[in-house]
C-alpha cells in the first residue's frame, strides 16, 4: 500500500516535471516563430533596398558612355570646364 502511493506520488512528481518543460519548450518555440518573422522582415526589406540600388547602378552603368555624363562627372568630380566657359566662384565658401 504504501508502496503503491510512493510510485503513484513519484509519477506525479514526473509528470508534473514533464508537463513544465513542455510549457517552457512550447515559449521558446513561440519566441524563435517571433524571431523568425522579424529577421524575415529584415531580409525582405534588405532584398527591397539592394534591388533598388542594382536599378540605380545599372542605370548609372547605362549612362557612362553619354557625353552628358562624363562632362557632368568632370565639372563635380574633376573640377573641368570647357575651353570657353566662363566659371564664377562664390566668395563666400
Amino acid at each position: 500500500m504504501k508502496k503503491n502511493r510512493l510510485m503513484r506520488n513519484i509519477f506525479l512528481i514526473i509528470f508534473i516535471i514533464w508537463i513544465a518543460i513542455l510549457i517552457k519548450q512550447q515559449l521558446n518555440i513561440s519566441k524563435y516563430k517571433d524571431d523568425i518573422k522579424i529577421l524575415t522582415s529584415k531580409i525582405n526589406d534588405a532584398n527591397e533596398t539592394l534591388a533598388q540600388n542594382k536599378q540605380t547602378l545599372e542605370e548609372e552603368k547605362q549612362n557612362t558612355n553619354s557625353t552628358n555624363y562624363i562632362e557632368k562627372l568632370a565639372r563635380e568630380k574633376l573640377g573641368m570646364y570647357l575651353e570657353n566657359e566662363t566659371v564664377y566662384v562664390d566668395s563666400n565658401m
